[in-house]
């Protein structure tokens, strides 16, 4: 198997595949697949902080959003039903957050001439039960949620967080914008 972390292999570096993700259960016997969400924010908020003192706050959101994005694209094509009907990959996709205790998905608005569409997670993986700071945090999931997105319509979604528990809410809401072609 050749080293995914290898700097020295420009064909593979920085090419993410599935596949690199390895057999979590037969790797991790009797820790199992899951862990706390503490390691998880561990791991997600140390990174952020490297990348906004060594890019600034716009080019780590940037970043951040950008492998969120990869990150929902893939999920979505490993993870989800993209074949069926919006109501049928709204509920796929509500259940596979929940079952993988990523947060609780509702749609609030869905313009069906548009694509354009409101979502919340309740109980959101990357912020709920953190400090009230007055800001929205969640650039990964802006990208992960572009990514699941596009992956079932083919559109390019721009998606925004407008409420977040950082910022005194309960939920995190997002507006995703369908971009137009052309």
């Amino acid at each position: 198997m050749a080293n995914v972390f290898a700097k020295s292999a420009p064909s593979s570096h920085n090419k993410f595949s599935w596949d690199n993700l390895g057999d979590i259960r037969e790797g991790r016997g009797d820790l199992g697949e899951e862990m706390p969400v503490l390691v998880y924010r561990l791991m997600q908020y140390t990174m952020l902080d490297i990348l906004t003192a060594a890019y600034g706050v716009e080019a780590a959101d940037k970043h951040f959003r950008d492998s969120g994005y990869l990150a929902g694209t893939e999920f979505a094509k490993h993870n989800l039903k993209l074949d069926g009907t919006f109501d049928e990959f709204l509920e796929n996709l509500q259940s596979t957050l929940k079952d993988l205790k990523i947060g609780i998905l509702r749609m609030e608005e869905f313009d069906s001439s548009t694509g354009n569409i409101v979502l919340t997670v309740g109980q959101d993986l990357d912020c709920s039960g953190l400090p009230v700071t007055n800001e929205t945090v969640c650039t990964y999931d802006e990208g992960f949620i572009a990514g699941i997105l596009e992956a079932f319509t083919g559109a390019k979604y721009e998606v925004r967080e407008v409420d977040c528990w950082a910022n005194g809410d309960r939920v995190c809401r997002f507006n995703g914008t369908a971009q137009k072609v052309g």
